[in-house]
């Protein structure tokens, strides 16, 4: 975005053009965090709404194409509540300086791991919670992609396959470090490909910090957010990209920083898939090869931040310090698919 005045004049005139479907915004606030798209917050005399737009220099293609993610959410709010009412999507760079899109502006607290561990949230509440939160994750799949139109969103056949290739593929351009246990799981994802299971909706980023909750009831969902990564496939891929974030108590300590999913109260690994297996009713034998893609993802992703510090495009030092978290998520990987457990 160009500076603060320059685009909210400029993004007031675009509004005018097509015919004010929103009130005048009278400013423009940044929400801080997050490492993917950008996200505003637009003040006007009566109403707030949010602002996304890609990060400066993205290929707005996939998880930074606003136009697709917008698409989501219209098809998406009839048939799911808990999404922001799309508004407006504007394709143009030159309105101020990217494409992006408007929304309503959805009322919640988020749990993040460095607000959740001071807000002494009682045993019995995280209980109910985690409970709760698959059970979204199970509506989410139970949503019909062919009368919602959401099947369009994705190619479910080979959705598993292309996906274990295209992280594996991912993973090897990036490579920094000689890490054994990687080689071994990217090698063992590719020969144990798990039967296909029925094609859902998948969030494919769904967690505790993508959800908004009931400032009155934190037992409550009201919201979900960030659909950017959101396709149709398998929908343990979904299950298993939310249990590798999933880290229990008596885990590595370095992952408390990462999660919140550790505090008292909270479901185990365990816990999570049996209750979305007693939802749903569906096949979870194969669960550990899902678990373990979810953290082998999770470590390529920080492979490739740690490949642009280590080639100097970055000076941030939480990037250089990431060797170690890709090791431990190699070696949490590789003992799944040994252990056949969780």
């Amino acid at each position: 975005m160009q500076d603060e005045q320059s685009s909210l004049t400029a993004l007031n005139r675009y509004l005018q053009e097509q015919g004010d479907p929103i009130a005048a915004v009278n400013t423009i606030t940044r929400f801080t965090g997050g490492y993917s798209n950008l996200t505003y917050l637009l003040q006007t005399n009566g109403k707030e709404y949010v602002l996304r737009m890609p990060p400066h220099g993205a290929n707005i293609k996939s998880a930074h194409d606003m136009g697709r993610e917008f698409h989501v959410l219209h098809l998406l709010k009839p048939h799911y509540a808990k999404v922001p009412t799309p508004v407006l999507y504007c394709e143009s760079a030159d309105i101020i300086g990217a494409p992006f899109y408007i929304m309503e502006k959805l009322e919640g607290i988020i749990l993040r791991a460095q607000n959740a561990p001071k807000m002494q949230i009682p045993a019995a509440t995280f209980q109910q919670l985690s409970g709760a939160l698959v059970d979204n994750l199970a509506a989410l799949h139970a949503l019909d992609i062919e009368r919602t139109g959401l099947v369009q969103l994705g190619k479910p056949e080979g959705y598993v396959q292309r996906q274990v290739e295209g992280w594996v593929k991912r993973y090897y351009a990036a490579e920094t470090d000689k890490i054994d246990s990687m080689d071994v799981v990217a090698q063992w994802l590719q020969q144990h490909l798990p039967p296909a299971q029925a094609p859902a909706f998948l969030h494919n980023d769904y967690k505790y910090d993508n959800l908004l909750l009931d400032p009155d009831d934190l037992t409550r969902i009201t919201g979900v957010l960030d659909w950017e990564m959101s396709t149709v496939g398998d929908p343990l891929m979904d299950l298993g990209a939310s249990l590798a974030y999933w880290f229990e108590a008596g885990e590595e300590e370095v992952f408390k920083h990462y999660n919140l999913t550790w505090l008292p109260g909270n479901y185990t690994r365990r816990q999570v898939i049996d209750r979305y297996a007693a939802t749903t009713g569906r096949d979870l034998s194969n669960i550990s090869f899902y678990y373990a893609f979810g953290l082998f993802k999770n470590a390529v992703i920080a492979q490739q931040i740690y490949h642009r510090w280590k080639q100097g495009h970055s000076s941030d030092p939480r990037f250089g310090a990431l060797l170690p978290m890709i090791q431990l998520l190699g070696k949490k990987s590789a003992a799944t698919i040994e252990r056949k457990t969780l």
